[in-house]
Formats: C-alpha cells, sequence, structure tokens
C-alpha cells in the first residue's frame, strides 16, 4: 500500500494551517452549531405535531448533516499526518511548498500543494492528489513539466519555489 494515501486514495497528508482549520470547524459544529439546531428542534417539537412541522423536520435534517460532518472530521484528524517541517532540499518541490509556474503564454500563476481536505484554488491552493500536483513534485526551479488536462498537454515552466507558510518557518522567523 501507498504510505502516502489511505484505503480511499486521498492523501493523509495536511498542513498545520490545514490541521487547525478542520479542528475549529469541528469544535464549532459540535461546541455551537449543534447545541443551537437542537435548541430549536426542542422548541419546534414543543409546538405540537410534528408531522406538518417544518421547522422541527427542517431541524432534524440539520442535525444528521452536522452529525454526519462531525463522525467524518473526527475520523479524518485521526487519520492525517500533519507536515510541519522544511524538507532538506528547498530547491525541489515537496508538499506544503510554493510553486510559481509559467505557461506556454507567458502567463505566471502561483499554486500551494496542498492535502485534499483544504484544497481552494481560488487561493492557490491545490491538492497533492491532482495531476497537476503530482507533475511538479520533485522538479526544480527552471524544469519544464507536462500536464494533462481535458483540453490537452500543456507545458509549464517552474519559475520559484518557497516554503514561506509553513509552522517551521513562522517559529523561526
Amino acid at each position: 500500500m501507498n504510505t502516502r494515501q489511505n484505503p480511499r486514495g486521498r492523501s493523509r497528508y495536511i498542513t498545520p494551517e490545514g490541521e487547525q482549520a478542520l479542528r475549529d470547524e469541528l469544535q464549532y459544529l459540535w461546541k455551537e452549531k449543534r447545541p443551537q439546531v437542537t435548541q430549536a428542534v426542542r422548541e419546534a417539537a414543543a409546538l405540537g405535531d410534528r408531522s406538518e412541522n417544518a421547522e422541527y423536520i427542517y431541524g432534524k435534517k440539520q442535525l444528521r448533516e452536522i452529525d454526519r460532518r462531525v463522525r467524518f472530521l473526527s475520523k479524518r484528524l485521526d487519520e492525517l499526518q500533519v507536515v510541519d517541517r522544511l524538507p532538506d532540499d528547498r530547491e525541489k518541490v515537496f508538499f506544503g511548498a510554493w510553486v510559481t509556474v509559467e505557461n506556454e503564454a507567458g502567463e505566471e500563476q502561483r499554486y500551494r500543494l496542498v492535502g485534499p481536505d483544504e484544497f481552494d484554488l481560488s487561493r492557490g491552493y491545490l491538492s497533492i492528489d491532482s495531476p497537476f500536483a503530482r507533475a511538479l513534485l520533485g522538479k526544480r526551479p527552471e524544469d519544464e513539466v507536462d500536464v494533462r488536462t481535458p483540453e490537452g498537454i500543456h507545458r509549464v515552466v517552474i519559475i520559484s519555489i518557497d516554503y514561506t507558510s509553513t509552522a517551521d518557518d513562522k517559529q523561526s522567523g
């Protein structure tokens, strides 16, 4: 079995920031959101006939969704491996790196390789499990990388690599 992935095929790696975001979400759901919804369901139930009580039915549905997410987050946090140290060779692309690439049209884009639980392309966070991220792994500045997309194969050149957002950098800075 690949040590990088769990049986479902999702990487177990996560940045310290990503782990904290999941823990914050779990805390919010369990300590704030669930008690609020539970109280709303209790109040709706006190109104009488539950079969036609939209607030009660919707509240129960919300509780099921919250409980499902809490179970998922609890299990997922147990299996994640936080990557909180810098690689020995910072001139290569590894998990957590910020990578600036230039495409064939001369446009630059910057991505951070993160775990699948924290990817967000609007922030430049690219899942380590994506074909693009896998193609970048182990490469150095000035390396050319071919990326297969639905539109075909595209070539990018790695302009720079940095690890400015890791926990180690924050501690030493």
